[in-house]
């Protein structure tokens, strides 16, 4: 398995966009968290968590031919073993048909749209600060579903069932994630 080094070079080398690597940090994150909570390895977690959407510039149509089925021979060709490669697919079961089975591949899929709904919440605050956020800020924005429409909240609500995490209990784990990295995420109300 690629060290986490070698992870963050690929995350560089394929993506441009510093919101989406913001994003893959914040998915990692959430997966190192739920590694420590479940007792497996959180730097395998971590490394997929951080990997998971590397090749979206390359392939941005999740479709069988692009996002995230493209990535994965890139991912099998630089020394990732099957069940990372697994979990990346999995993210994305709808279009890659790979469906979800172990902790990892549940968790990749939990935390991937929550982290996107969190950040969107942390920016509308004066702040920008997600350290200002609470589980009742997610919770009060959650239920406007003008806000962050882009995000699937049943995605979100599955995975949390998935993973037998009650769900306002699994945003706080996510949150509670993101805020550790605040200053990685640009979520430290710095920009102000």
């Amino acid at each position: 398995m690629p060290n986490r080094q070698q992870a963050w070079d690929l995350v560089c080398e394929t993506i441009q966009s510093i919101n989406l690597r913001r994003h893959m940090l914040a998915v990692e994150a959430a997966m190192r968290a739920y590694a420590r909570r479940f007792g497996e390895d959180e730097e395998t977690w971590g490394i997929v968590g951080l990997i998971h959407d590397f090749d979206y510039e390359m392939n941005p149509e999740v479709a069988a031919s692009g996002h995230p089925s493209a990535g994965a021979p890139i991912l099998r060709q630089r020394g990732y073993p099957e069940p990372a490669v697994r979990a990346v697919l999995a993210h994305a079961t709808e279009v890659t048909g790979v469906v979800r089975q172990s902790p990892m591949e549940h968790a990749l899929y939990a935390v991937d749209e929550l982290t996107g709904l969190i950040t969107a919440v942390a920016l509308v605050r004066p702040s920008k600060d997600i350290r200002d956020v609470q589980v009742s800020s997610v919770r009060k924005k959650w239920k406007d579903k003008v806000f962050a429409a882009g995000v699937n909240r049943h995605d979100i609500e599955s995975g949390a069932a998935a993973l037998g995490v009650e769900l306002w209990e699994h945003v706080g784990v996510v949150l509670a994630a993101m805020q550790g990295i605040a200053g990685e995420l640009g979520l430290d109300g710095a920009g102000q």
